[in-house]
C-alpha cells in the first residue's frame, strides 16, 4: 500500500450559498491524498499500474468548473469522481480552502476535509 497525493492545487471558481460569491467567484486550493496499491507500478513502470496525476488534476478541474454551495457537497463529489475512475483506491483525504471567505471580517480560509471511507459509511 502507498500513497499518491497532489498537494496546494489552485483553482477561481465560483462556489458559495451566497449569491455573490457565484458571481464573483474566489480561490480555493485543494490537497488531496489516495491511498492505494501501487506495487506493480513500482517494479513494472507503468503508469496504468498507479494513479494517473493528469488524469486525477483534470477530474477534479471539472468538478471545481460545476457551481456548489457547499464545500462539503463539492469535497464529496470530488471524491466520488476519483472513486469512480480508481475504484482500487483504498482511503482518500480531501482538504478544500476557500480564500478570504465572506465572513464579515479577515479570514485566511475556510476548510473542510473529507475522508473516504470514514465520511462515506452511510451515504453509498
Amino acid at each position: 500500500m502507498g500513497k499518491v497525493a497532489l498537494e496546494g492545487i489552485e483553482f477561481h471558481a465560483y462556489h458559495g450559498a451566497f449569491p455573490e460569491e457565484s458571481i464573483l467567484g474566489n480561490r480555493f486550493t485543494l490537497d488531496l491524498e489516495i491511498e492505494t496499491d501501487f506495487s506493480s507500478a513500482m517494479t513494472e513502470d507503468k503508469l496504468s499500474e498507479t494513479i494517473d496525476y493528469a488524469k486525477l488534476y483534470s477530474l477534479i478541474k471539472s468538478r471545481m468548473d460545476v457551481k456548489v454551495k457547499l464545500l462539503e457537497h463539492l469535497g464529496y463529489l470530488i471524491i466520488q469522481d476519483i472513486l469512480e475512475a480508481y475504484p482500487q483506491s483504498q482511503k482518500a483525504t480531501l482538504t478544500l480552502k476557500k480564500h478570504h471567505p465572506a465572513l464579515g471580517g479577515l479570514v485566511k480560509h475556510s476548510a473542510v476535509t473529507v475522508r473516504f471511507p470514514e465520511d462515506f459509511q452511510n451515504h453509498d
